[in-house]
């Protein structure tokens, strides 16, 4: 009885196991994926993992609090400004849909802000006062050549008039003197005078330059038989006398093109305790993909970006005076492609990494170079590898910024091109004879890469696509730390989301970096299937918080002028090694020239800390920055935020 009952146990198991292997070797894949899958996050759960490489955790918002993120920026109030504008949707952009979060990253609480324009691509900085300056944005979206219905482009109205500007309204209809095709203006226009010119050495009148102006007109109906093909002199309508005589428009083609992305002048503060906008003058220039960084005398520069009718801004820079709240046309005029890398040096002069993301010719303002503002003079700088691979190139102002060594990640071609660059390139400004040098090269060529500075004087280095927008499948899912002691990248978790075009980081006050935004082109490796806008967030928390324990940093007077010294408790001060003043980050399109790490003097006292801000303005620029101090383990404390008047 007991053997029939083993035999009958036996052939059971042996059924079962029959099964099993027969179901394996069904779905083995899959099994194999599921079980691969799990011990993965076994792995990247353990504590020890997480205190050699870290980790990454996602943020998802409530749908209602959802958006195309494609600007942030951390204010000194600890929350966190997310600018959509209307996200790269141009359904939004019709229905006037314009999207503004401030996220809470403590509380997790998120807070609609009104939005009083399409702040889709435009520039921004910090500013001495606290605020965020924004300036620029999205007039009108592009439009490819099949979707142009009325042929149209650039018309320059000429003022012969040395006694007065004119106006003219939108609507304003143009027709050409010997095409008799009729253009009407899209905006209104205010035109200069004409500008007398004079013999200096016998003072004798020579001419009049005329006053001109730059307007987008397209032909009154559709159709290819109202394109142009070549250049002509147009009357304007509706004006009589001397005003038909004296002002003109000059048109080339005219004709059903694609049509770019247009600009918009409107500037803001958003003021982070009121948590609003508050306009402000409009800058001179209409502007759509521009970088505002600020300058040695504490205005902010404004560079590039497309204009009102779509084209590259004609090296027409300018500054925004935060006392005045007004704009200024600069004397020089240097062109750059749009978002160009470009920040302030501790001499007062201007570095320019070459770097840059979107539009401009592939031979203008490409040069990584110094810029001396006062002179205008621009001397290039040599070694740059893969020169031409620097469009959606990150740059990076290595901690602590007294070394002035900048790195410049990755990078590729112009427009859409495929094709993108591993290499990492670094450049001592300090050095008497200043010149790139390759770094440590990255695993895959690189666009978008995001780097953050952290408080132990690493960065991190995440993200990015190896081609044009994520297509074909090629977001990054890596992540790395520099050193600049050893000059090494190290391999760290995983991110969990890929990030592309329209994705930034910025580092929190608790030491941790958020990540946002990504717009793919195309959502499958064989680029059929539409791509999606990344909405969630993605936090990573870096191996030094998993350590036992961090310093504790507290107390201290808010506000500490440079060459001023300041003191804050510390439970901790007998490890404490080192002091950072971090400036809080403004981040869009792999584009933040806020960002900056500088060390500060360090004393010890028996229950805190004293720390010394340098003197060098032009290296401590006015404003909010975060007060991170680390043990000698590297481990930082939370943030302390103060400000440099």
């Amino acid at each position: 009885m007991k053997d029939h009952s083993s035999r009958r146990r036996a052939r059971r198991i042996a059924i079962g196991t029959a099964v099993v292997l027969a179901l394996a070797g069904m779905n083995g894949p899959a099994l194999y994926r599921f079980g691969s899958e799990q011990y993965h996050q076994y792995k990247i759960n353990r504590p020890e993992y997480k205190a050699e490489n870290g980790h990454w955790d996602i943020v998802e918002f409530p749908k209602q609090y959802r958006q195309n993120t494609i600007h942030a920026a951390l204010l000194h109030t600890g929350k966190v400004l997310l600018v959509a504008g209307s996200g790269n949707n141009q359904k939004n952009f019709d229905a006037k849909k314009f999207d503004t979060r401030l996220w809470d990253p403590v509380k997790n609480t998120i807070k609609k802000i009104p939005t009083p324009n399409d702040l889709f691509c435009t520039g921004h900085t910090q500013l001495a006062n606290g605020n965020l300056l924004i300036a620029g944005g999205t007039k009108r979206y592009e439009k490819l050549r099949g979707d142009v219905t009325k042929a149209g482009g650039l018309m320059i109205v000429h003022n012969e008039n040395p006694d007065k500007p004119i106006t003219l309204p939108a609507g304003t209809r143009f027709t050409g003197k010997e095409n008799g095709k009729t253009f009407v203006s899209k905006d209104p226009i205010l035109v200069p005078r004409a500008k007398k010119v004079f013999d200096k050495k016998t003072g004798k009148f020579l001419r009049n330059d005329p006053g001109l102006g730059r307007i987008y007109v397209e032909a009154q109906k559709s159709g290819e038989k109202y394109e142009t093909g070549t250049q002509d002199n147009y009357r304007v309508q509706g004006l009589t006398g001397a005003d038909a005589r004296n002002t003109y428009g000059i048109a080339q083609k005219l004709a059903l093109d694609k049509k770019d992305f247009q600009g918009i002048k409107d500037a803001y503060e958003f003021d982070p305790v009121a948590e609003k906008y508050i306009k402000v003058d409009p800058m001179n220039e209409a502007r759509w993909y521009p970088t505002l960084t600020t300058m040695s005398d504490g205005r902010i520069l404004s560079l590039s970006g497309l204009d009102e009718i779509g084209q590259l801004v004609p090296g027409k820079n300018e500054v925004f005076d935060p006392k005045t709240k007004k704009w200024t046309y600069t004397k020089d005029v240097r062109q750059f492609p749009t978002y160009p890398a470009i920040s302030l040096m501790q001499d007062g002069r201007m570095f320019y990494s070459g770097a840059n993301a979107g539009y401009g010719p592939d031979d203008v303002g490409r040069d990584p170079g110094i810029w001396d503002l006062k002179t205008n003079k621009f001397t290039k700088v040599p070694g740059m590898s893969d020169k031409k691979l620097l469009e959606t190139a990150g740059t990076v102002l290595l901690p602590p910024a007294q070394d002035e060594k900048y790195m410049v990640i990755g990078g590729g071609g112009v427009g859409e091109s495929k094709k993108s660059s591993k290499k990492t390139r670094i450049i001592d400004l300090l050095a008497d004879d200043p010149k790139f040098v390759d770094g440590p090269e990255l695993e895959k060529g690189t666009r978008y890469p995001q780097s953050s500075i952290l408080p132990d004087d690493t960065v991190l280095v995440s993200g990015g696509s190896e081609d044009y927008r994520g297509r074909g499948d090629s977001n990054i899912l890596e992540a790395r730390i520099y050193d600049g002691k050893s000059n090494s990248l190290r391999r760290v978790a995983d991110p969990l989301v890929g990030r592309n075009y329209h994705s930034g980081s910025l580092l929190l006050p608790d030491g941790r970096v958020m990540f946002f935004g990504s717009d793919s082109l195309y959502a499958d490796k064989a680029n059929t299937k539409p791509g999606t806008f990344e909405q969630r967030i993605e936090i990573y928390t870096p191996p030094y918080l998993y350590r036992d324990s961090r310093p504790s940093l507290s107390g201290g007077q808010e506000t500490i002028a440079r060459g001023e010294s300041a003191t804050f408790a510390s439970k901790h001060a007998s490890s404490i090694k080192t002091a950072r003043l971090i400036r809080p980050s403004a981040s869009t399109h792999v584009t933040d020239v806020d960002q900056r790490s500088i060390a500060l003097d360090l004393k010890k006292t028996a229950d805190g800390v004293t720390v010394t801000i340098p003197k060098n303005r032009n290296l401590v620029q006015s404003g909010w920055y975060m007060l991170f101090v680390t043990d000698d383990q590297g481990t930082p404390s939370k943030a302390v935020w103060v400000r440099v008047p």
